[in-house]
Order: structure tokens, then C-alpha cells, then sequence
């Protein structure tokens, strides 16, 4: 599934976290159906892919900082944007348990920064998607998550998301925003280089001989989503995000797999041919979900979108690039 190229067709996007694996490969994809492409960028990280590929050159650099409402408002005043796809955060759960003050300050100042110089600019702004995430919904005796449930979280990370959610909820509701909310599960692919991940943390272990190390005690089922389907899943979201049925909703994209961290460890090295290098299980993760999977049927009922990549084939694009990457490093 692709997006409607008509559709961005010199449509002005505003991307936040342009640096990271989804920005990357969603703002390839905008630039590639020639949509203007305007990227927020904190700090440069010239391993990114966004910046590795080239396709910074396509696009408008504004530097700034979530935290910073002027940058937030002059990117949409000065560059008119009409569409925001809004990616930047803090993102991830251990930082989140070390500094949990300056991840509240990117994820709920942040968005509700954003959020805010939408509405200023509302006569411009036709379209905004929050990605969020299913840590939004805490823990939850009851699975899957559909979007009805309470947003419960009760860690650092957890309450961030949470928090966000509300916000973008909020400003659909009374000022009228086109908001919709994407919250998804652990996505993985080619271009994360938050090496405590598990998909990124495997595959580097096993390209360097080293034998992968767990966290937690390898229990924990979650949904893994390639990156690919989700620039899907927020594309086509941001097309609907003013529609009746869309505006002012959240909308879980996941494939509806459910595998545990041990699980994929495993299928991981497998796919690499070195099932000789046996995990490592530490059991010592703080201030993580045990369970969480998502329900994506109103993804399927309202916007169309179901995913194309069931997890080995994604793993086996995946694979490739850190292969390419971590050879071109040393």
C-alpha cells in the first residue's frame, strides 16, 4: 500500500523528529511524492538516515527544539504549513526512568507547544497527526488495547504518551483541530540506532560475534511493526485527519502478531544463521509493560490500512541495512 501521490503533491509538511528511524524513512517517502518537506532538528546526528541518504538536501532545515513554541510557530507561519505529522520525542523508556523531567518537557511542552501554534495558525493547518504510542495505555490486565480503553500509564515514558494523547484529544475537541493520534507498538527497520533496542541490539551483536544481551527475562509479548508500514499508516492517517470519523480519534496500527522479546531474539538470529549465539537474560529491566499488543481492526474499518510486512520479511529488509551501516563505520 502507498499513499495517494496527488495528495502531497507540493503539500507543505511540517515533519518533527526527522532524525529518527520514522522520520527518516517518512520524509524520503514525502520528498520522493513531491510533497515541500520542512523538518524541525534539534541536533545534528550525522548517522542518521535522514541525513546519511540525502535527503536533508531535499528538504527546509528549521533549528529548534520542541520546548521552544516561537521556533514551533515560525516553521508554520514563515514556511505555510498546511500538514503536521508530529514524530519528535523523547523516546525512550530507560532515558525517560533516568531524566524523567527533561522527557515531560519534549513530549507533553512539546506537543502541546505544537498543538498550540496549530491553532494559532488553524487558517493553514489542515492536517496534523500525533504519533503516539501503546505505552499511552499503561498496563492492562485486559488485551488487545483497542482505543476505547483508558490512557492509564504510570511511568515516566508511560504518562508522557498518556499526557500527549489527552493534549492532542484536547485541542480537537474544543478549538476543532484536525488532530488524529497514531499509536503503535515497537517499530522496528533499518535505520535505529538505539542500540538498546532489541532489534537493532541483536542484529549488531551477531554482525560483531558477540552473543546478545536481555534485559528483561525475555517474558514480555509485544507487537513488532516495520518501519515501512507505519510511513503507511501515518501517511494515510494525515490524508483523513480532517475526515468525519478520523478528526479528533486515535487509531492503533499494529499487525496483530504477538511475540515475545526472547522470541524474536531468537527468530533474529536465526535469519542470520548464527542460532549458536544464546541470549543472555540479565532480568533486570525497570518500569516496563510485561504485556502489550495492540487491536488495529479500526484502522482497517475506517482508513483502509492493514500492513504488508509479516515479521520475517521485515526482519529480512531489515537485516541488510545494519549490515551496509555498521560496515561503513569501521
Amino acid at each position: 500500500m502507498s499513499s495517494n501521490q496527488s495528495i502531497w503533491k507540493d503539500r507543505r509538511v511540517l515533519v518533527t523528529g526527522a532524525t529518527g528511524i520514522v522520520g527518516s524513512w517518512l520524509c524520503k517517502r514525502l520528498v520522493e511524492e513531491k510533497a515541500s518537506v520542512v523538518v524541525l532538528v534539534r541536533d545534528w546526528d550525522p548517522q542518521s538516515e535522514f541525513i546519511r541518504a540525502g535527503t536533508i538536501q531535499n528538504c527546509c532545515v528549521v533549528h529548534g527544539a520542541l520546548e521552544d513554541y516561537s521556533s514551533l510557530e515560525r516553521a508554520i507561519s514563515e514556511q505555510e504549513i498546511d500538514t503536521i505529522i508530529h514524530l519528535g520525542a523523547q523516546a525512550l523508556v530507560g532515558v525517560a526512568l533516568r531524566s524523567p523531567l527533561a522527557t515531560f518537557e519534549a513530549n507533553i511542552r512539546g506537543t502541546y507547544n505544537l498543538l498550540d501554534a496549530a491553532r494559532v495558525h488553524r487558517d493553514l493547518v489542515k492536517r496534523f497527526v500525533v504519533a503516539s504510542s501503546d505505552k499511552a495505555y499503561g498496563d492492562s490486565d485486559l488485551l488487545p488495547y483497542t482505543e476505547d480503553m483508558p490512557l492509564n500509564g504510570r511511568h515516566p515514558y508511560d504518562v508522557s504518551k498518556s499526557c500527549t494523547d489527552l493534549l492532542a484529544l484536547t485541542y480537537a475537541e474544543t478549538y476543532g483541530l484536525p488532530v488524529s493520534i497514531a499509536r503503535c507498538g515497537n517499530i522496528y527497520g533499518g535505520g535505529d540506532l538505539h542500540w538498546s533496542r532489541i532489534v537493532p541490539g541483536t542484529i549488531r551483536a551477531a554482525l560483531e560475534n558477540r552473543v546478545p544481551v536481555l534485559r528483561s527475562d525475555g517474558t514480555n509479548i509485544r507487537d513488532y511493526i516495520f518501519v515501512d508500514d507505519v510511513v503507511d499508516a501515518y501517511l494515510r492517517l494525515a490524508e483523513m485527519s480532517g475526515s468525519e470519523g478520523v478528526q479528533g480519534e486515535a487509531f492503533n496500527f499494529s499487525p496483530q502478531s504477538r511475540i515475545n522479546v526472547l522470541e524474536i531474539t531468537r527468530a533474529i538470529l536465526r535469519l542470520m544463521g548464527r542460532d549458536e549465539l544464546q541470549p543472555i537474560i540479565e532480568s533486570n529491566a525497570k518500569a516496563e509493560i510485561q504485556d502489550q499488543y495492540l487491536d488495529a481492526s479500526k484502522a482497517r474499518e475506517r482508513l483502509g490500512w492493514s500492513p504488508f510486512y509479516a515479521l520475517e520479511a521485515g526482519l529480512r529488509k531489515t537485516i541488510p541495512w545494519y549490515h551496509t551501516f555498521l560496515d561503513s563505520q569501521a
